[in-house]
């Protein structure tokens, strides 16, 4: 199903953009055995974005440390640490096989069996050889992209979520919620039949991690002192340049991400993936730059950091169907997407420490509706997008509200007022993240 969709993607594109595209038809045409060398230079490049979406979560990591407050910083790294841990054993034994059940007909619910492959020589079935790449790579592309699902989550409700809580909400929501909901698109689901279309996530991570990040902050509440008497009491983060690492890092790891989407090593279509990719997070950048110095004054680089990733969550859904130009237009609206929603959570005293629900939330709900505007694609219609993005979100925000209420009355989700007050990093770990000595 992905690589028919990839070749009708490549033909389209080819027509509409042929410079940009010309060898696109010819690299994507498998109807012919593949050939061992193209099958090694396919299953090589996958590889690399694995690892590159792997670095995401140091940049998640990097972002999140560097907007939360030092007194919070190795509590904050602890949950970055332990949840693509979580995620990809989680993945391995039962998430792999409820994404891609192998549905006989295009249904809501499929489960394969538990497990991998006990067998190497799964990595050469006709399935896999004739895609390009190996079983075991493409696990492991998949496995990164649901870890990161979580990693979204972890970032709203920084600084005051009980760890423990945290990493059961992550095991049920990466080993079961988002690979039921990644099956409805990318399994072959009842989705795809209906003609929804995302290309790496916009909804299907992006949107799904945002919906449990509002409802995590939603239950959890905010931060003390976060609100008082009606005004928004900022909560300087530690470090300014660890956030920028973190966020340079991510769109980085957006090259595997988006790039590794297309399933081969396609020189057309990679590229021109790449580069409206590139384009959507500078568009972005410029969005968040312009849209929050009108608002608050001032040159603020988060509004600016956070521009850019808005951009790059934005065109992550049709990064491959969107023209260059288009996408500079998705990337711009992201940004001033971005400033609006975080302005607006606030007025609901919604506190998300590092703006993960307006990039991802917001800002994944445009791009995947934009397919429906800007595809090249006449396939793809505002009204299948739209379809999907409601039962998408429907779906994963009544999951994780629901979860995250469970815990609630379990085993509470919120530290305490004093651990709260002076930091999770001695009370939790007992150690701090940063340690000034004076001789």
């Amino acid at each position: 199903m992905i690589v028919q969709d990839s070749v009708a993607v490549a033909d389209t594109i080819a027509a509409v953009v042929p410079e940009v595209v010309e060898t696109v038809a010819v690299a994507t045409d498998y109807s012919a055995d593949i050939t061992a060398n193209l099958l090694t230079a396919n299953n090589i490049w996958m590889m690399m974005a694995t690892a590159l979406v792997f670095i995401m979560h140091l940049g998640f990591a990097g972002v999140e440390a560097g907007f939360g407050q030092s007194k919070n910083t190795v509590n904050i790294l602890f949950k970055n640490t332990l949840t693509p841990i979580i995620g990809i054993l989680t993945y391995a034994l039962v998430g792999f096989n409820l994404m891609y059940p192998g549905f006989d007909v295009p249904g809501w619910f499929g489960f394969a069996g538990f497990g991998l492959e006990t067998s190497a020589t799964a990595d050469i079935s006709a399935e896999y050889a004739g895609a390009g790449y190996t079983y075991w790579t493409d696990f492991l592309f998949q496995a990164m992209f649901a870890a990161t699902a979580a990693t979204i989550v972890s970032g709203a409700v920084a600084e005051r979520v009980k760890l423990g809580a945290y990493l059961i909400f992550t095991l049920i929501f990466v080993g079961i919620v988002y690979p039921i909901i990644g099956s409805w698109k990318w399994g072959g689901g009842a989705l795809d039949a209906m003609g929804f279309y995302d290309f790496a996530g916009s909804t299907l991570v992006h949107s799904v991690g945002g919906w449990g990040a509002l409802a995590g902050i939603m239950i959890v509440g905010p931060r003390l002192g976060k609100y008082v008497d009606g005004k928004v009491i900022d909560k300087p983060g530690s470090s300014v340049p660890l956030a920028v690492i973190g966020v340079f890092l991510l769109w980085l790891g957006w090259f595997g991400f988006n790039g590794g989407s297309v399933l081969s090593a396609d020189p057309g279509l990679v590229s021109f993936v790449l580069v409206t990719t590139s384009l959507a997070a500078c568009a972005g950048g410029l969005g968040g730059f312009v849209t929050g110095y009108l608002v608050f004054k001032r040159l603020d680089l988060g509004m600016v950091l956070n521009g850019i990733l808005a951009g790059l969550v934005g065109i992550t859904a049709g990064a491959d169907v969107i023209e260059p130009g288009n996408a500079i237009i998705v990337g711009i609206v992201a940004g001033i997407l971005v400033v609006i929603s975080a302005i607006t959570l606030d007025k609901f005293k919604l506190d998300d420490v590092v703006g993960a629900v307006s990039v991802h939330l917001t800002c994944g709900i445009w791009g995947t509706l934009a397919v429906g505007i800007f595809s090249i694609n006449a396939d793809h219609t505002f009204m299948a997008q739209l379809k999907g993005v409601l039962i998408c979100g429907a779906a994963a925000f009544i999951c994780a509200f629901v979860i995250f209420y469970v815990l609630k009355l379990t085993i509470g989700i919120r530290v305490s007022e004093e651990h709260e007050k002076e930091g999770l990093d001695s009370h939790e770990h007992g150690i701090r993240g940063y340690t000034i000595i004076q001789e």
